[in-house]
């Protein structure tokens, strides 16, 4: 057979297949070719053949030419959500056509306004016998221009001879004699149906089964190997089929394919827009441009660009050994130097680093890397493409904190290309005091770019991404999800960057400029006598006693919060031992790290949070079943509590910990008084195995509505509480703390959080509990009065801005924060609480 060139069957933008959002096209499940990205309304034939398969909602079609090469193009991403709404189909099943024939029309405003993208894969659904070449490269394209070239690698006869068999093919069992035949019916939930990305999902469990799998529907029947089969059943909401196996582990197969049609098959979420941020934030002054927190601060300063050009990347191999090679000694070359990197930083930079270097070691990435290889790919372009699935996969997964982490991944992929490519990464130096923009920043970008910044607008980006965790660490100033408007702001344009307030002002007047430097100065000068008086133990002005502590990560951020003034660590977060690993960490390495923190806190309180991972901190070496909401699903104490082997090694690294008593020990995501008492029950038959009579604290975070609200129950049990207010506030509003469409409408600040909190500390104070703070509200000084008002006596914030809090309390009395905090109860919104505690400040605090 003659190679058929395969025609472009839109207009519009030709795509890379990996650059597709969505991981199913972009990790090539449902097979190789290349995307457009449509500027017209018209889909065409790129080839002869006959139509074989067309979605019932219209929004796909499948070609299959005179070879037996089937083609499956699919418009937008998500477009099967419209039910049909926007297509017009202009052929029908069993159709021939000629190359450029017409085949759908569709409302090309309508899917920029309701899918989640347009891009439009073009595919080679099945590969046995054929192979695509000759890729267009990105760029503009119009209607019947080259897009890909589509070549025969086996005879005519052996393609057919693949087709004969009635059955279902046993692809890795095909000589296996068992007669084992297995049917089970259900009935499809899916919204959807069974459509191209369920499908793809379908096929890959099929294929790693012995058994032939096949899915029946109304007499007709499809393999669950082949994807266009499967969509020409039509399949939709309400269905009823029945799942079929044949030959070796047919119960198995059918269990599994039943398991993933039932539960394992969850569609993504509609797509977001940030409207419902705005309706409670402030007014911005003209001009301005709205972003999220990420680090609070104020900077002037001149505008740079940070531009990261893509590394290009050869498509074909120089063979699958030297490609191998290649790809091990560059893996070897990148370990290294994140190794000898982290060796040279502390805190969170050294965390992020060593968390690199176990994505490096994923066997997924080197698997997908692999497999890529052994298709004749370089290994720069199969880890690219490994890379930006997973990347995808993260992105669209529904979880706004774990698509922050796509970042990692990219990063990742940006260095091991430099070594195998042989290109040095490219080094960036920015003047003193300029503020940085960018559309996306990469953690190690910021890590080596970092000095002399004066702060971060970023148009992209989430607040609990790596990069804004950095930023934090550094007391960058930093607003992410600004949007594309903050890339239009010139090179050299001197703005004022107002993190705190959640804005970027591009062409400040000389008023807003004056005044922005102004106060500017005042916070330097503040901060500097902050850090002067840092050491001393903190009152407030009428002399009570507030105590000041820091929250941790790592052992390395132990002895500079100290520095700071920090009275001890108000909140160790020990996640950082359990995950990026393949298995649990022993007890002797817990204990190495938690007497390290503790050595170097010199005698100070040393608060252990205990593991709290579920939901988007999972750990691979914990069997934990797939959630519909993983934010309300095992989680905090409940992984503790249903993994208590777990539970008791952390337990015994904690007591462990000399001198007996620094440790304190904090249960995470407390709802129920029973969950207390379950560990306290744990806690007491250690001491007693370990013979310790001495008392150990046992406290709990106040993270959700339920133990707000029963706090007084709660501290019956508990020797302390402290606050998260970042879960408790959007456990409260309901809103994802780590997704940007919503962000800019999160604050603590909201009356109902102010409500619960001081819910919470008289609960406890009528037990004789303390109520400390360990979210972000501490750390925040406008909050901090209102939470001294509400009956806080313990703030633990991050490490850096310790000396700013601790002289922020001593300007206060205590009797001014109850008046303050009564009003602030009083507000409707969160936008109100800021603007009252603005007016306090102004009152308070003389310039």
């Amino acid at each position: 057979m003659a190679p058929i060139i395969l025609a472009a069957p839109l207009e519009g933008w030709v795509t890379p297949l990996e650059a597709v959002p969505d991981p199913v096209f972009a990790g090539r499940m449902m097979g190789d070719g290349i995307a457009i990205d449509p500027t017209g309304d018209t889909l065409h034939a790129p080839c002869a053949g006959r139509i074989v398969g067309l979605q019932a909602t219209r929004h796909a079609v499948t070609i299959e030419t005179e070879s037996g090469a089937k083609i499956l193009i699919h418009l937008g991403i998500d477009t099967v959500a419209l039910d049909g709404k926007g297509f017009t189909t202009l052929v029908a099943v069993g159709d021939q056509v000629a190359a450029g024939d017409p085949l759908i029309r569709f409302d090309l405003d309508l899917l920029v306004r309701e899918a989640r993208a347009v891009v439009t894969p073009i595919l080679l659904t099945d590969a046995t016998g054929f192979t695509l070449t000759a890729f267009a490269p990105p760029g503009a394209i119009t209607v019947g221009a080259p897009l890909m070239t589509l070549h025969r690698t086996a005879p005519p006869q052996q393609k057919q001879q693949q087709q004969q068999p009635q059955e279902p093919e046993l692809e890795f069992g095909r000589h296996d004699d068992d007669p084992t035949i297995v049917r089970r019916t259900l009935r499809i939930d899916l919204p959807h149906g069974i459509h191209a990305r369920p499908a793809a999902r379908i096929a890959a469990l099929a294929r790693e089964t012995r058994a032939a799998l096949s899915i029946e529907k109304d007499g007709r029947s499809a393999s669950a190997r082949s994807l266009t089969g499967m969509l020409g059943l039509g399949i939709a909401l309400g269905d009823e089929i029945a799942v079929v196996a044949r030959g070796g582990d047919a119960d198995g197969a059918v269990d599994a394919l039943v398991t993933l049609l039932s539960t394992g098959l969850a569609e993504a979420p509609a797509p977001v827009t940030r409207v419902a941020a705005v309706a409670d934030s402030a007014p911005l002054p003209p001009g301005a441009l709205r972003g999220v927190p990420a680090a609070p601060g104020l900077a002037v300063g001149p505008v740079q660009h940070h531009r990261n050009s893509d590394i290009d990347v050869p498509r074909e191999g120089r063979g699958i050994a030297i490609e191998r090679a290649a790809f091990g000694d560059a893996r070897a070359a990148l370990r290294a130097d994140l190794i000898e990197q982290s060796a040279t930083q502390k805190g969170a930079a050294r965390e992020i680093l060593v968390a690199h270097e176990g994505l490096l070691d994923d066997p997924d990435l080197h698997a997908a890397t692999e497999a890529g290889i052994a298709r004749g790919e370089s290994a720069a372009y199969a880890w690219r493409s490994a890379i930006r699935a997973q990347a995808d996969a993260l992105r669209s997964g529904g979880n706004a904190r774990l698509a922050e982490r796509a970042g990692d991944l990219l990063d990742l992929e940006r260095r091991l290309l430099a070594k195998l490519i042989g290109v040095t990464n490219e080094r960036h130096a920015y003047p003193a005091g300029t503020i940085l923009v960018a559309d996306d920043l990469l953690p190690s970008d910021l890590i080596a770019i970092a000095d002399g910044l004066a702060g971060l607008c970023i148009a992209r980006g989430g607040p609990t991404s790596h990069v804004a965790i950095l930023a934090a660490s550094m007391a960058l100033p930093t607003l992410v999800a600004v949007g594309d408007a903050a890339l239009a702001i010139p090179d050299g344009a001197r703005v004022v960057l107002d993190a705190s307030n959640g804005m970027i002002l591009p062409t400040p007047d000389t008023q807003q400029l004056a005044q922005a430097e102004v106060e500017q100065a005042v916070t330097a000068r503040k901060r500097a006598d902050a850090l002067s008086q840092a050491a001393i133990a903190c009152h407030t002005a009428d002399g009570t006693r507030i105590e000041v502590f820091a929250n941790l990560g790592a052992a390395a951020e132990a002895g500079p919060a100290v520095a700071n003034g920090a009275e001890g660590c108000g909140l160790l977060r020990t996640e950082f031992l359990f995950l990026e690993r393949d298995t649990a960490p022993t007890v002797a390495e817990q204990h190495q790290e938690y007497q390290a923190i503790a050595d170097a806190l010199e005698g100070r309180p040393l608060i252990v949070r205990l593991l709290d991972i579920g939901g988007d901190k999972p750990a691979p070496y914990l069997a934990m079943a797939a959630e519909e909401n993983p934010a309300l699903g095992l989680r905090g104490i409940r992984v503790g509590l249903a993994h208590t082997g777990l539970l008791e090694d952390q337990l015994r690294a904690i007591l462990a910990v000399k001198p007996i008593g620094q440790c304190r020990i904090m249960l995470p995501m407390i709802s129920r008084v029973e969950e207390v008492r379950s560990v306290r029950l744990v806690l007491d038959r250690l001491r007693d195995e370990l013979g310790i009579s001495a008392a150990i604290e046992l406290g709990i975070m106040v993270e959700t509505p339920a133990a707000a609200v029963t706090a007084d129950t709660l501290a019956r049990e508990a020797d302390f509480l402290s606050i998260g207010t970042n879960d408790l506030t959007q456990y409260t509003l309901a809103m994802d703390r780590a997704n940007p469409a919503v962000a800019s409408a999160l604050d603590g600040l909201h009356p109902a959080v102010l409500r619960l909190i001081e819910q919470t500390c008289r609960g406890g104070a009528m037990r004789g509990r303390w109520t400390g703070v360990c979210g972000s509200l501490a750390s925040d000084p406008l909050a901090v009065p209102i939470l001294l008002g509400l009956g806080v006596t313990e703030l633990s914030a991050a490490p850096g801005v310790v000396p700013t809090i601790k002289a922020r309390v001593r300007e206060v009395s205590l009797d001014a924060c109850r008046d303050h905090a009564r009003e602030a109860l009083a507000c409707a919104s969160a936008t109100e609480v800021r603007a009252l505690a603005r007016r306090f400040a102004s009152r308070e605090i003389p310039a």
